[in-house]
C-alpha cells in the first residue's frame, strides 16, 4: 500500500488562506487571489463561509433602515454574526472544514462555484 504524502506547504497555505478570508472584505479578496494561485480544499471551504458571512452582514445592515424594530433586529443579528465570524476563525485556525451552525451548509451549496 502506498502512503499519501502530505505537503506541509500546502497545508500551511490553505490555513493561511482560511484565516485571511475572515479578515474584512479586503482579506476576503486577498484570500481569493491567494487561493487562485495555489488552490486548497480548506481555503475554498473557508472562502465560501466568509462570503456567506459577508453577504449576511450586508443584509443585516439593511435591516437597520426598518423603522422601529429594525435597529433591534440588526443589533441582535450583528451579535449573532460576530459569533459566527469567531466560530469560523477558530475553525480555520484548527484547519477544520467545519461549517457555521445553521447556515454553513447553505453557504457551501450557494457559493459552490468558488
Amino acid at each position: 500500500m502506498e502512503k499519501k504524502q502530505i505537503n506541509l506547504g500546502e497545508v500551511s497555505q490553505g490555513k493561511t488562506v482560511a484565516i485571511v478570508s475572515y479578515l474584512t472584505i479586503i482579506g476576503l479578496i486577498v484570500a481569493l487571489v491567494m487561493n487562485n494561485k495555489q488552490p486548497t480544499s480548506l481555503g475554498r471551504f473557508h472562502i465560501r463561509q466568509s462570503i456567506g458571512v459577508t453577504v449576511l452582514g450586508i443584509a443585516i445592515g439593511f435591516l437597520t433602515y426598518i423603522p422601529g424594530i429594525g435597529g433591534i433586529i440588526s443589533t441582535v443579528g450583528g451579535i449573532i454574526l460576530l459569533i459566527a465570524l469567531i466560530l469560523g476563525i477558530v475553525s480555520a485556525v484548527k484547519s477544520e472544514e467545519k461549517g457555521l451552525p445553521v447556515v454553513g451548509s447553505f453557504f457551501q451549496s450557494w457559493f459552490s462555484m468558488i
